[in-house]
């Protein structure tokens, strides 16, 4: 008989053991610090006039004349289907290329109508018409190109940087 009460005693103290031990992790897990909420906070949405500033600082960029510097407002992966080129630019040296030949123009770009949506803290979409005010390098005339835009952005490592940028003459009316 004494052997039965050892016995059941050892068993008691051993599920005793696993259903403290249960309960602390169960503590544990569930402790406000270790939420995975409070880990992995969702970044907060930027705002619409946070987004349509990424615009004039790729037009202020621009203005430079410095291709290098167009092209860091550019992720790695960036596609670019610019207005005066057939040739889609899936790299940096594309990017590059290209604004090298149309900064010679001296452009200066205007919006004229914007639609903004904000994906989410690290997405957003800018899309619209805007106006190019250019000028010919060997004639100095100057002219306005009107063109279609979409710029998409991602948000990473804490810098927005356009992912995708598609730029397109305005056809004439049908």
């Amino acid at each position: 008989m004494k052997r039965q009460i050892s016995a059941r005693a050892t068993v008691y103290t051993i599920a005793g053991l696993v259903v403290a031990g249960t309960v602390a992790a169960g503590i544990s897990v569930a402790s406000p610090e270790q939420e995975p909420s409070a880990r992995h906070k969702p970044a907060a949405k930027a705002g619409k006039g946070q987004i349509a500033a990424l615009f004039d600082q790729w037009n202020a960029v621009l203005q430079t004349g410095d291709p290098e510097k167009v092209a860091d407002l550019y992720a790695k992966d960036a596609v670019l289907l610019p207005t005066l080129s057939p040739e889609v630019r899936t790299d940096r040296a594309g990017i590059v290329d290209y604004m090298e030949h149309f900064l010679l123009k001296k452009p200066k770009g205007e919006k004229l109508r914007t639609v903004i949506n904000v994906l989410d803290g690290n997405s957003a979409i800018d899309a619209g018409l805007y106006e190019f005010h250019v000028t010919d390098p060997e004639t100095g005339k100057k002219s306005t190109l009107e063109a279609r835009y979409t710029f998409e952005y991602e948000k990473r490592d804490g810098k927005w940087l356009i992912v995708n940028h598609h730029s397109s003459v305005v056809p004439s009316a049908s």
